[in-house]
């Protein structure tokens, strides 16, 4: 590839104690944890609003909260979905604690916390990369409409969902491991809609436990007449309420693609939406419920399962993950299923857990990086644990540990303006930030086992 030799100065836009990069659910949980940890807190968001693969992604329902009758995922993450019903955004699905939310006001309340908790946003702004050296990071560099700027903390989380604060920096990664990645769906938001049908009425509420909520009478007679209806590969459908008469968020696209690949995401995006217009077309034409529907909305963005994950001091497996191993330094749980899609073909892996699985703290640290937290996707972990805990309510509660843990190791630096050289993520007193996550509500249970497996 060729190359430019570019070098200019760039202003600092902030001096911060911590620094989260993502404003999804995993960056806006850990912002407002941090903030209201004490710490001077930036989050540093792409987008216009806050949320994420929900509001840009309108990925549907928020899975899993509460798991065999018990809360699994519990403080700041329930607090925002209680809140979010409040606003008449969110609904709770009972007993299985899935949540269906409607997209605006998603944006809006998470938004609302965060700047009561008093959270420096800086929206519109794109990760372009970190200032690093010896494994510290002492500043990001952020591209926006102001131009080039820096941002400088004392510590880092990364929540961009791809790693990318992590890339930048140089923390390993998982390996050929994780190949083939999982495929990536755009969701999209179908109006006029019949819901009031028997099967419309099961297939838009995600409420039952052990069972995979794809409406598998269409899904029949899609598979029964792909080659004749000229359907490409699919997945689902899943349908979820959106809270509005008439309207559902749907997923079925699918392609392969690494997100983390500007060629590749491109060549994904354009054919997904290709395929939204297709497969809603199928869906008015051929079923009763949709035949007055239309597309309202597609996603901003593809839904992205999975891409980069670090290899942190620990990598949860998914042995332990299945025998829900309780370690000494759990912070944070899950309860989703295990759950491998595949780009092509109609088969998908789908194992259900028999008891929600916990998350060690080791997991969302690399151990030669000394002020660096990981959050939500791209935490340590191996493919099979990875496939449940992808989702949202596991990436809150990982969010949620590492914005107190931020908050703690910056506080431990003391008054100094912005001391990259001395916060140090990985002596943090695990003890001390379990008391305070129970504290905050947080479902961690004493009793850790004393080995692995």
């Amino acid at each position: 590839m060729k190359t430019i030799d570019l070098q200019k100065q760039v202003p600092v836009a902030g001096d911060y104690d911590v620094v989260v990069c993502g404003g999804g659910p995993a960056g806006f949980i850990a912002a407002i944890a941090a903030a209201r940890g004490g710490a001077r807190t930036a989050l540093v968001e792409r987008y216009g609003f806050l949320g994420g693969m929900a509001t840009a992604g309108f990925v549907a329902p928020l899975s899993v909260f509460t798991y065999n009758g018990e809360k699994v995922i519990g403080g700041i993450p329930w607090e925002f979905i209680e809140r979010l019903q409040g606003m008449g955004g969110g609904l709770i699905e009972k007993p299985l604690g899935n949540v269906a939310f409607e997209p605006e006001l998603y944006k809006l309340c998470c938004q609302r916390m965060a700047l009561e908790a008093g959270v420096s946003l800086h929206l519109h702004s794109y990760l372009s990369g970190a200032v690093v050296r010896d494994g510290r990071i002492s500043a990001i560099i952020v591209e926006s409409k102001s131009g080039t700027r820096a941002i400088r903390g004392k510590v880092f989380i990364d929540c961009t969902g791809d790693a990318d604060l992590a890339a930048a920096a140089g923390v390993p990664m998982q390996e050929s491991e994780g190949r083939p990645l999982q495929p990536l769906s755009s969701y999209f938001i179908l109006s006029g809609v019949d819901t009031s049908t028997p099967r419309m009425q099961v297939a838009i509420h995600h409420n039952r436990q052990g069972v995979n909520c794809q409406c598998e009478e269409i899904r029949a007679e899609l598979l029964a007449h792909r080659e004749e209806w000229g359907l490409p590969e699919f997945g689902g459908p899943w349908f979820c309420t959106t809270l509005q008469p008439g309207t559902v968020t749907v997923n079925m696209t699918r392609t392969a693609a690494d997100a983390t690949s500007e060629e590749d995401l491109t060549r994904a995006e354009c054919s997904l939406r290709e395929q939204a217009f297709h497969m809603a077309g199928v869906l008015k034409e051929h079923f009763p419920e949709f035949r007055d529907s239309y597309v309202s909305a597609v996603s901003v963005q593809a839904g992205i399962r999975e891409s980069r994950r670090i290899k942190g001091a620990h990598t949860v497996t998914g042995q332990e993950y299945v025998s829900a191993f309780h370690y000494p330094d759990s912070v944070s749980r899950g309860a989703h299923p295990i759950d491998i899609h595949v780009a092509s073909g109609p088969a998908q892996d789908v194992t259900f857990l028999k008891s929600p699985a916990f998350v060690p703290y080791r997991a969302l640290y690399a151990p030669d990086f000394a002020n660096l937290l990981v959050a939500g996707r791209c935490i340590s972990a191996d493919k099979t644990a990875f496939a449940s805990l992808r989702v949202q309510a596991s990436c809150m509660g990982t969010g949620q540990a590492a914005g107190v843990a931020a908050a703690m190791a910056a506080a431990a630096c003391g008054d100094a303006a912005c001391d990259a050289s001395a916060a140090d993520v990985r002596t943090v007193d695990t003890a001390a930030l379990i008391s305070r996550l129970r504290d905050m509500g947080a479902v961690l249970p004493r009793g850790a086992q004393p080995s692995e497996p």
